[in-house]
């Protein structure tokens, strides 16, 4: 039993690891982390068990799980949230009829007649309890094949461990717990599920331990099988994942657009360095100048990946740095302003976020000859200006008017 339970522990360790990394194509850009309140389930299951007595392994009993003497009915219930779309953690409370090899009859155990003598499978020896696990569960059809909400069948095995009570007997017992749940899709919201599980707790279920029950002194645990079906219903409004969008995609579909900017500014400095040699025409001049004006004071933008405040793609730099040279040959003032996307974050953090992007553009201006007197900052929190939203995770520079 030793043996098995290092086997899961090792195993739910291993499935957590790989669930952090880049398994898979699908999941390798990462999924938006939702909000606390998204992604949280229940269930209701009705369930059938057959346990096991370490006080019975001197007695020739029956192992079959469909004994009278072994099987019980039940139900179970759970709450629990998916973190990611492999990691989740539910907390499961089932119970509450079971069976014992200990029997009583008034206010003695029946089922030590004599030291080593048994009372048979058949004996009336029903209790009560409950079983209450904190479980970890990662599905395995997301982690290998790929995150795909409409999925008809997901495998999602998992591990746990809590409190189990014997209220017949009012014993305590810490109780562990290993299985494999199988879901089917109904709907959007609902799922079939069919639940295989294992649990193990104290020798003393039941009451007394092995050592001074029929002088059986091999102490060991008590245990019992347990196959459960029922629903699950996702009770979040938020219950699908989004994918972190890809940044540089998303620059590579804008690229002709800044390619377009960057080639208009170029043209600009071009224009005003060839109009310093020569005198231009009053009329010529204001549309050069407002043309030139233009240019100049569109803001550039420079994109964060979500909740970070380090800079996504390097290349956002290259327009920047354009824009600086020409503030710096012109003695120019510059403006950085910060957001944040309003989808995600709690307003406060979103502020946080947004003022400390516009200070990491404005160090790069600094470290590209710009004086810090010439900078200035503003921040927005989040906002909603660019659609998708991703888009809003940026901070934008521009030159100011003079």
């Amino acid at each position: 039993m030793k043996k098995l339970m290092m086997l899961l522990a090792v195993a739910g360790f291993s499935t957590a690891v790989m669930a952090q990394e880049e398994t898979t194509p699908e999941m390798k850009n990462g999924f938006v982390m939702n909000s606390f309140w998204s992604n949280w389930f229940v269930e209701a299951n009705a369930s059938y068990s057959a346990f096991y007595s370490n006080e019975e392994k001197p007695a020739d009993y029956s192992k079959s799980p469909l004994k009278h003497g072994r099987r019980s009915y039940g139900l179970s219930v759970a709450i629990g949230k998916r973190f990611t779309p492999v990691l989740g953690l539910r907390t499961k409370l089932s119970g509450f009829w079971g069976k014992s090899v200990l029997g009583y009859e008034g206010d003695e155990h029946v089922g030590r007649l004599t030291p080593g003598q048994y009372v048979g499978l058949d004996y009336c020896n029903a209790v009560t309890y409950f079983n209450l696990q904190e479980q970890f569960m990662v599905n395995l059809s997301n982690l290998f094949c790929g995150y795909n909400e409409s999925r008809v069948w997901n495998v999602t095995p998992y591990a746990g461990a809590g409190v189990v009570r014997n209220c017949s007997y009012n014993t305590w017992n810490l109780g562990i717990s290993a299985g494999i749940q199988n879901t089917w899709r109904l709907s959007d919201r609902f799922k079939l599920n069919l639940d295989l599980n294992y649990n193990i707790t104290g020798d003393d279920f039941e009451g007394e331990d092995s050592k001074t029950w029929g002088g059986h002194q091999n102490a060991n645990h008590d245990h019992w099988f347990t196959a459960e079906i029922g629903l699950t219903y996702n009770i979040s409004k938020k219950y699908d994942w989004d994918r972190v969008p890809d940044v540089e995609a998303i620059k590579q579909l804008n690229q002709s657009q800044l390619d377009a900017l960057n080639a208009q500014l170029a043209d600009a400095n071009a224009e005003i360095e060839r109009l310093r040699n020569q005198p231009i025409p009053e009329p010529k001049e204001t549309v050069v100048t407002q043309s030139v004006k233009d240019f100049i004071t569109t803001p550039i933008s420079v994109f964060f990946n979500l909740n970070k405040t380090e800079i996504a793609v390097l290349k956002d730099l290259v327009n920047v740095k354009a824009l600086a040279k020409f503030a710096i040959e012109n003695d120019r003032n510059i403006l950085v302003t910060g957001y944040a996307d309003s989808a995600t974050g709690t307003p406060e953090h979103n502020m946080w976020l947004s003022d400390k992007r516009a200070e990491r553009v404005k160090n790069e201006l600094i470290n590209m000859g710009v004086k810090p007197e010439k900078i200035s900052t503003a921040h927005f929190g989040g906002v909603e200006i660019l659609t998708p939203v991703d888009f809003n995770r940026r901070a934008t520079v521009q030159i100011t008017e003079d």
